[in-house]
């Protein structure tokens, strides 16, 4: 008997809830003559009204917010400011890849000490010939892509910091990697000494 109920209210709950009626809030006016409206469709609408009624746009009261509430959308309002000033740098290597075979072309050393190579080191990637192509895979020079370096952070912070805002993600790990080993050589070192 008591299982027949429970599935009796729930059914209820969920033809209420899918009704669009909050069947657990208190019954207003505004409530109850929305839900009329709802249920009770009117057709008796002339022409004109309906193209009346379809222009006006809908005016729904806003909801009363907590203080609490309103923080919160501040400060994600603030959070994507924030988000949309941040700026990635790049930062040119000198290598270009071929975007075939992987193969990087390396201002510094050229292609001549590859079999068949005719550039010598010192020689940019700009200044070579049109009819260049990759020593390994022959893809034409414009299948090459220029490496870059991403730079991390705000674009108007870079210049601060001792250097350390313009670095790399690599090269910020290997910075402190480093410092870590070398405090930790420093502190067994003292150990040595007594």
């Amino acid at each position: 008997m008591t299982s027949k109920l429970y599935i009796i209210a729930a059914l209820a709950v969920c033809v209420a809830l899918s009704s669009g009626v909050n069947a657990f809030a208190p019954a207003t006016p505004a409530r109850v003559a929305s839900f009329q409206t709802r249920q009770t469709p009117s057709f008796q609408l002339r022409m004109s009204e309906t193209e009346t009624e379809s222009s006006a746009a809908p005016v729904e009261e806003e909801e009363e917010m907590d203080a609490g509430t309103k923080l919160q959308i501040e400060k994600a309002k603030r959070a994507d400011e924030l988000r949309s000033q941040e700026v990635f740098m790049k930062r040119s290597t000198g290598l270009h890849k071929c975007s075939n075979c992987d193969w990087e072309y390396s201002p510094e050393k050229g292609d001549s000490f590859l079999i068949g190579g005719m550039i010598q080191p010192g020689t940019e990637f700009e200044e070579l010939p049109s009819n260049w192509r990759c020593p390994t895979c022959r893809a034409s020079k414009d299948n090459f892509v220029e490496v870059v370096e991403t730079i991390p952070g705000f674009e108007v912070n870079q210049g601060y910091g001792f250097g350390t805002n313009s670095m790399t993600s690599g090269e910020k790990n290997a910075l402190i990697w480093g410092s870590l080993g070398a405090f930790l050589f420093l502190f067994i070192g003292g150990y040595a000494l007594s």
